[in-house]
């Protein structure tokens, strides 16, 4: 099966603009992997900071809390109806292989969560690079190792032993939780000074129909493909995802705990 980038993108594009401010509230809940990796881009009042992929702005709120009047924050995503969940921040609906800034604008980038989603990786390292002052920091996380995130991996592993697979072939969203892989790609795209740390992080859910719920509100394209499907087959994935809980399964409910993985890293 043949890849095809653009067609990815409008995939993405149209998956989280369907779920719009569903997944305001399903990012609410990972509020502290939000505040870990603030805390590792160590902005400063008065700063411009670029939120890349930036959903519905709660990388670019908190980061507009610490610059100030004096500084700038501007919310960056493919998806205008992410973006229209923050309509208090400047917002600029932008690809992330193809920054509309110019050269130096920002000292800081913050990316939470969303290089998996660029096809071609080191183009948007690339622009990122191009976009950062030369005394500038890059900060983004990633999902650790499918082993290590139930919190998706549950759901594609439900999907993966009911479904055909996919028509759009899609880059796995795993594809950086090999350290050692990401601090190699981060050094081909010219970057050093490459720091990286797991974060765990928790969620429960009440039963799988919550557990479910909870992956569409997160899951992009991936939802976007789920929502074309015949409801009958809809429904059945939402029935079936049970077996894929059951290690996960606690008195009342399931508690899943995932890794992700926080990066700082300063352009060369």
């Amino acid at each position: 099966m043949s890849f095809d980038a653009a067609q990815f993108k409008r995939l993405e594009r149209a998956g989280y603009n369907r779920i719009g401010p569903r997944y305001l509230a399903a990012a609410g809940a990972r509020g502290e992997l939000a505040e870990t990796l603030l805390a590792a881009a160590r902005i400063e009042p008065g700063q411009r900071v670029l939120d890349l992929a930036s959903g519905p702005g709660l990388l670019a709120q908190g980061a507009q809390g610490i610059v100030g009047s004096h500084g700038l924050a501007i919310a960056s995503d493919i998806s205008e109806g992410q973006l229209a969940c923050c309509p208090d921040l400047l917002r600029v609906a932008a690809d992330g292989e193809a920054l509309p800034f110019a050269t130096g604008s920002f000292d800081r980038v913050l990316c939470g969560l969303g290089l998996m989603f660029f096809p071609d990786e080191q183009a948007a390292l690339r622009e990122i690079h191009r976009v950062l002052r030369p005394d500038g920091l890059l900060a983004l996380s990633v999902w650790g190792a499918a082993c290590e995130v139930p919190l998706v991996e549950t759901a594609l592993a439900c999907m993966r032993r009911l479904l055909p697979p996919p028509r759009i072939a899609r880059p796995s969203i795993f594809r950086f939780g090999d350290p050692d892989e990401l601090k190699r790609r981060l050094a081909s795209a010219n970057y050093c000074d490459i720091e990286i740390e797991p974060c765990r992080f928790t969620l429960d859910f009440a039963d799988a129909a919550a557990y479910w719920q909870g992956f569409l509100d997160l899951a992009g394209g991936a939802a976007e493909s789920l929502a074309r499907l015949p409801a009958e087959k809809q429904q059945a994935l939402a029935a079936a995802v049970g077996a894929e809980l059951a290690p996960h399964a606690q008195t009342e409910g399931y508690r899943l705990s995932s890794t992700v993985l926080m990066v700082t890293a300063r352009p060369v």
